[in-house]
């Protein structure tokens, strides 16, 4: 990094401490940037980062750029608040210099913070830097990028909706972090973010369900918590009818349910179970015959839970659909029938517990489902007399485009 740039307003001392190697000194040099941007924009509101010591110690400094801070004229203060984030994030956040990038990132927060509510109206410039140190090789880098993000997220709440996606995308990644520190850092974050979707009303399912599809095939275990978790979540909410577009994730569902660990088949678990309640609340808004195909996929599976669970929603698909399901009798029946062959040992405890139930049971209950939903009427066969019709009479008209073909072929 160039010495003799010029990055006013921010002085010579607030540079040199952002690309300090100790902590607490960037710590102070973001409180003084705080302070620049709270006076830039008029903003009244001040707050620290959560977790920092000797917090009474930091705010000191601030007095040293009172005069500093008073001086600095606020026309066209909306160019000055985006030079200094611009200047934080390209030449900070972003540099080859780890301590540097350091600096940028507790100076993008720190400026969120000052700018308060208004904070939402700079959201793409503070949130595209932090993002980028997710994937920087430093732990400790990572971790910085989670705590500065967390402040701005904390700052501007719902404002942060429509950036969701790159928010969860990122997250995504962090689950599966292997330093310790990152991943609780990612944690609190989401549980942040988990908060705010819970209470908007403004969240874009629409937008969302493409990314979800996408993720919820991740093979691994913590990837696969941290959707699971954000499932459980979204069915939570009055307002977010994940139902609608069940169809979309319910394989990626059934395939976590496979997953090794214990914990995370018993969430996937409660997930299903939750789907499946809501299915036998609202039968006439569930689109059976978009999931009839994937459930006879998975009746057919050599895991125990995977088959009992499918099999468990193929019956009520059946009793709650009827004749919906009759299209699909052929793959119902090449699933269900093999399974009258089991004996009793094969057995699961399904849904926490609530129930126990052996597959050989419940593939029986879905044959004589089945076979009740066929009518006397559907072994008559087609009325023949049109096609007889054809055969004798047939229309002169039909056969003209061939021999039109055959000519222009010629």
């Amino acid at each position: 990094m160039n010495p003799e740039k010029d990055f006013a307003p921010l002085t010579p001392n607030i540079v040199r401490a952002l690309n300090d190697k100790l902590y607490e000194k960037r710590k102070v040099a973001a409180l003084e940037i705080e302070n620049i941007i709270r006076v830039c924009n008029g903003a009244l509101m001040f707050a620290l980062f959560p977790g920092v010591r000797n917090r009474e110690r930091l705010i000191a400094p601030l007095s040293s750029l009172s005069r500093l801070v008073r001086d600095f004229v606020a026309q066209n203060n909306t160019m000055q608040i985006k030079h200094v984030i611009q200047t934080l994030s390209q030449e900070f956040a972003l540099s080859q210099h780890p301590h540097s990038r350091k600096g940028g990132l507790i100076g993008l927060a720190a400026c969120s913070i000052a700018l308060g509510k208004d904070s939402g109206l700079y959201l793409k410039e503070l949130i595209e830097p932090v993002l980028t140190c997710f994937n920087d090789a430093d732990s400790r880098l990572r971790y910085y990028a989670c705590e500065a993000l967390y402040n701005i997220v904390k700052v501007a709440r719902g404002a942060v909706l429509p950036h969701f996606n790159v928010l969860f995308d990122g997250l995504s990644k962090l689950a599966a972090d292997p330093d310790p520190n990152v991943k609780s850092g990612s944690e609190l974050l989401d549980r942040l973010l988990k908060d705010i979707v819970t209470e908007s009303n403004k969240f874009d399912l629409v937008g969302f369900i493409p990314l979800l599809r996408e993720r919820i095939y991740s093979n691994n275990q913590y990837a696969r918590q941290f959707i699971i978790s954000w499932i459980l979540v979204l069915v939570s909410v009055p307002d977010i009818n994940l139902l609608d577009y069940l169809p979309e994730i319910l394989d990626g569902l059934f395939q976590i349910l496979g997953d090794n660990g214990k914990e995370i088949r018993k969430m996937c678990e409660v997930v299903l179970g939750e789907f499946l309640k809501e299915i036998k609340k609202n039968p006439s808004s569930v689109k059976f015959a978009e999931m009839a195909n994937i459930l006879v996929i998975h009746c057919q599976t050599t895991d125990d839970l995977i088959q009992l669970t499918a099999m468990c929603w193929m019956r009520e698909f059946i009793q709650l659909a009827g004749r919906v399901m009759l299209p699909y009798s052929s793959g119902i029946l090449t699933a269900v029938l093999p399974c009258l062959a089991y004996d009793d040992r094969k057995k699961s405890i399904l849904y926490s517990g609530e129930e126990t139930t052996g597959i050989k049971e419940v593939a029986n209950v879905c044959n004589q489902s089945l076979m009740k939903l066929v009518t006397p009427e559907d072994d008559e066969p087609d009325e023949p007399k049109p096609a007889a019709q054809r055969q004798i009479e047939p229309n002169p008209e039909d056969s003209l485009p061939k021999q039109e073909g055959t000519a222009s072929g010629e």
